[in-house]
């Protein structure tokens, strides 16, 4: 991992479970974001259209068995779930500012349940121009909830009502793949939130993508 992420990672982990350093943590979980967030804008500056949706770990196990499309868009479509309709019960930026038109997508869900070739086929169809505006919208739709957030308000729960507005949505599939998703999120208090979507998961699939980038272009790699 890379090592400042990880430092700034387990600071913030630290800070925002006490009330006297959570603003502090607050701060530090921004830069992180910050930083992770120049890694994707860097994917947009230096690679192609082709290098986004290329496969070349179609038959690994982990992260990087995905595509650099699919990664960011998994990232920031479970952060809108997560931030909109579990955490301040409101509509999704995905559906309030029309992007399933917009990226030109065949999914409005996480894309859990998609594998291998079906991963990349996806990722081909993708309009990359839209979908960065998509998860610059939702960075910052979710930095303004987590700043009205409170210290006490990290310990709330996900209602039954929350969950089961969240399973009406369709936004999870039913697959095995993804269906575990409900049960997790909604396992997790608002802290909990925090310190996965919202960072440790950003984390772990920009890594896998920074592999599949120097896998594609090895003489970029430092």
């Amino acid at each position: 991992m890379n090592k400042e992420w990880s430092e700034l990672n387990k600071l913030m982990q630290t800070q925002v479970r006490k009330k006297d350093t959570y603003e502090e943590g607050i701060g530090t979980l921004f830069k992180l974001r910050n930083r992770l967030m120049e890694s994707l804008t860097g994917f947009y500056s230096e690679l192609n259209g082709e290098d986004f949706y290329a496969i070349p770990f179609l038959n690994a196990d982990g992260y990087h068995s995905k595509t650099i499309a699919y990664s960011i868009w998994h990232i920031f479509r479970i952060e809108d779930i997560v931030a909109h309709v579990l955490i301040n019960e409101d509509e999704q930026v995905f559906f309030t500012r029309n992007y399933q038109e917009r990226i030109h997508s065949p999914i409005i869900s996480t894309g859990n349940e998609l594998v291998k070739q079906q991963i990349a086929d996806f990722s081909r169809e993708l309009n990359l121009k839209e979908l960065y505006s998509y998860i610059s919208e939702v960075k910052a739709s979710t930095e303004k909830i987590i700043r009205n957030l409170s210290y006490a308000d990290l310990r709330k729960k996900v209602s039954e009502e929350r969950k089961e507005c969240l399973k009406s949505l369709h936004v999870v599939s039913n697959h095995e793949n993804a269906i575990w998703l409900i049960d997790y999120w909604c396992g997790k208090d608002v802290r909990g939130l925090i310190q996965m979507p919202f960072s440790r998961h950003w984390i772990m699939h920009i890594e896998a993508s920074l592999r599949i980038k120097n896998k594609i272009h090895p003489e970029t790699v430092s």
